[in-house]
C-alpha cells in the first residue's frame, strides 16, 4: 500500500512501515494570501538534516536483517522495494527521497516554549504570545514529534487545556516506577551475517513530522 494512491503490486507480499521519531529536519507553514479560503503554503522539508538521512540508511539495513531471520524463512520471497541492487549509502538515499511519504501526523507548527524562545508560539498553557484571550489547542503546540501516533497526545493536550481554561488544579505528580529490560536491544537479535541467498520485502517509507 501507498498513501499517494499508487496501485499496489499484484500477488502476495508484505511490507514494513516505518515512521522515524524525533526528526531534526524542520519545515514551515505560511499564510499564502489574505483570502481566508486560500490554502496555506506548506513545506515539510524532509531529509534536510544528515541525522535523518543516516537514520533511513539504518532503517533499510535493519529491516533487511529482521526479515532475513530464520523465523521469516517460510514467508520471505524476492525483495520488491527497494531491491537488492539498492545497497550503498547513495543508492539508499536516492530511493528514500523518491519514495517517502507523509503519513497523517504532521505537528509542531505552533511550538510550545518559553517567551524568550523566538521559535515558540504558545506558553505552557497554550496561550499565544502577544495576543490576549487566544489559545492554540491541538497538535501544532508539540515541540517535537511524539513517540507514536499523535491522536492520544492531542486528546491529552485538549483535556489539559480544558482544565486550565476552567481553572481546575493539576493532579499530583506521579512517581510511578518504569521498567525497561536491560538487554532489550540485543535479546531477540541474531547477530549472524545476512545470508546472501535470501531477500526481503522492505519498507515504503512513511514519514510524519
Amino acid at each position: 500500500m501507498r498513501y499517494d494512491g499508487t496501485p499496489s503490486l499484484d500477488g502476495h507480499g508484505f511490507q514494513v512501515h516505518v515512521g522515524p521519531n524525533k526528526p531534526k529536519s524542520r519545515g514551515r507553514v505560511a499564510i499564502s494570501s489574505s483570502a481566508p479560503e486560500a490554502a496555506p503554503n506548506l513545506v515539510f522539508n524532509y531529509l534536510q538534516h544528515e541525522e535523518g538521512v543516516a537514520a533511513w540508511r539504518r532503517c533499510i539495513r535493519l529491516t533487511r536483517e529482521i526479515i532475513d531471520q530464520p523465523a521469516m524463512d517460510i514467508y520471505r520471497g524476492a525483495e520488491i522495494q527497494p531491491g537488492l541492487d539498492v545497497s550503498s549509502d547513495d543508492e539508499i538515499d536516492t530511493w528514500v527521497r523518491r519514495n517517502l511519504e507523509s503519513a497523517y501526523h504532521p505537528c509542531g507548527t505552533a511550538k510550545m516554549g518559553q517567551p524568550e524562545d523566538q521559535s515558540a508560539v504558545v506558553d505552557t498553557e497554550c496561550r499565544v504570545f502577544g495576543i490576549n484571550g487566544l489559545r492554540m489547542v491541538d497538535a501544532s503546540v508539540f515541540p517535537t514529534l511524539s513517540n507514536g501516533n499523535i491522536n492520544a497526545p492531542t486528546i491529552m493536550v485538549a483535556e489539559k487545556a480544558a482544565d486550565m481554561i476552567l481553572g481546575k488544579k493539576s493532579m499530583p505528580q506521579s512517581d510511578a516506577p518504569v521498567w525497561i529490560s536491560e538487554d532489550w536491544q540485543t535479546r531477540q537479535r541474531e547477530r549472524a551475517p545476512l545470508r546472501g541467498s535470501s531477500s526481503a520485502i522492505v519498507p515504503t517509507p512513511v514519514l510524519g513530522s
